[in-house]
């Protein structure tokens, strides 16, 4: 942290984007509300909650007091949570049609390969909805083959034709039992997940476009506030979404010259899944626009125990698309190993989706890396990593095979 020239930090505005996410956002407000509570508690600071301002369309305030400085923050999720949910109404034969339509699209373009490449975690955990729908596919078709088998066995032909029709009965019931237990398989919400940016490979379908437009004027009305920063937090997918909206935010000069500093706080973010295929131009070129910027502040971290993650990826580097006068962003590691006690880390290390969202979590062990000094403390994104250096086993080569940015 630079120790000269720092702008306290007394009122922010904070933007939180999910990532691919067709839940509430309550849950965001809670999950803060603990976890602050449980940060707090291990640092030395307070941490109050209180409801959301009516001008607000879902967030909540934050008081805090952290290093004798008192913050007061606002916070709002950009919600497209019923974007989400539209995407994954799709019947079991049409998920399965998305597999089959996903899987082409990453392997005809050579994306799969080069993504694995880069980190298998993040890619294995893109085949894990693969194979499991498949193997429960498997599952169900054993059992319709061993009620035609039984039926023939025992009835002779006609019982062969009567186990056969069972047989089809316990397929799709069988296959029905699966979906709805994935809110402990995952396998479906990963395969509409994953099946959203292929389907367009890599374009922002035109619904998500047009909410990306209402948050960039959200985020821009802030920044006429009278606060003293003003922080963008992308979360998983999110983070590629705010990519976009800042850097049309900047475009269309909507960020005042003298107004509160502008942060950008990207957070297990999965950008090479979308801007490694071939119809990403809009997202490449905006990276490579955003990261050359000086209106902002653009900070990354990940952590290698994030298998959902592109870890210590450059997202703009790794793209292909970094210019000569790359500015951003500074790339660094939560290090779960080290900012998570043994104990604690052995609780969490095989629950990767509880990882995911680690980002968002407190850590019993913290180093540089405190989400809630940085959404509710007294200094700004830019004086907090004025000094830190991007971690030295950051990938910076450019591995996709499209790097073009105009159609």
């Amino acid at each position: 942290m630079s120790s000269s020239h720092q702008k306290t930090v007394a009122r922010r505005r904070v933007f939180y984007i999910p990532g691919y996410d067709p839940i509430h956002p309550r849950r965001y407000r809670e999950l803060y509300r603990k976890e602050g509570a449980a940060q707090a508690a291990i640092t030395g600071y307070d941490l109050t909650l209180k409801p959301a301002q009516a001008s607000q369309h879902y967030g909540w305030q934050v008081e805090a007091t952290i290093d004798g400085a008192n913050v007061h923050a606002d916070m709002e999720v950009l919600v497209w949570s019923d974007i989400v949910r539209d995407s994954m109404e799709a019947s079991i034969p049409g998920t399965y049609l998305q597999l089959a339509r996903t899987a082409w699209i990453y392997i005809a373009s050579g994306a799969l390969r080069r993504l694995m490449r880069l980190r298998k975690g993040p890619v294995i955990a893109a085949l894990y909805p693969v194979g499991m729908l498949l193997g429960q596919a498997c599952v169900a078709m054993l059992l319709w083959y061993l009620c035609w088998r039984a039926g023939g066995a025992v009835l002779g032909a006609l019982g062969a034709w009567a186990g056969f029709a069972l047989g089809a009965v316990f397929f799709a019931v069988v296959l029905r039992w699966f979906k709805a237990k994935d809110g402990k398989f995952f396998a479906y919400y990963l395969m509409h997940d994953y099946a959203y940016s292929a389907a367009s490979k890599g374009a922002h379908p035109p619904a998500l476009e047009e909410r990306m437009q209402t948050f960039q004027c959200s985020i821009a009305a802030a920044l006429t506030d009278d606060v003293d920063e003003v922080l963008v937090v992308g979360h998983s997918s999110g983070a590629h979404l705010a990519v976009s909206i800042l850097s049309d935010l900047i475009r269309a000069g909507r960020v005042p010259a003298n107004g509160p500093a502008l942060g950008f706080l990207s957070l297990g973010q999965v950008v090479p899944m979308v801007s490694f295929l071939p119809d990403a131009y809009r997202l490449r070129a905006d990276l490579q626009f955003l990261s050359a910027r000086d209106e902002l502040t653009w900070v990354d971290v990940t952590a290698p125990g994030d298998g959902c993650a592109f870890a210590l990826c450059d997202p703009v580097s790794v793209s292909g698309v970094a210019p000569d006068d790359k500015r951003w962003p500074l790339v660094f590691s939560a290090a779960f190993t080290q900012t998570l006690s043994t104990e604690r880390w052995q609780e969490l290390r095989w629950r990767f989706f509880r990882l995911h969202f680690q980002y968002l979590c407190a850590f019993d062990r913290p180093k540089d890396y405190d989400y809630f000094q940085i959404t509710a403390g007294p200094v700004t994104l830019a004086d907090r990593y004025a000094d830190r250096p991007p971690s030295k086993s950051r990938i910076d080569v450019p591995a996709s095979k499209y790097t073009s940015v105009a159609a």
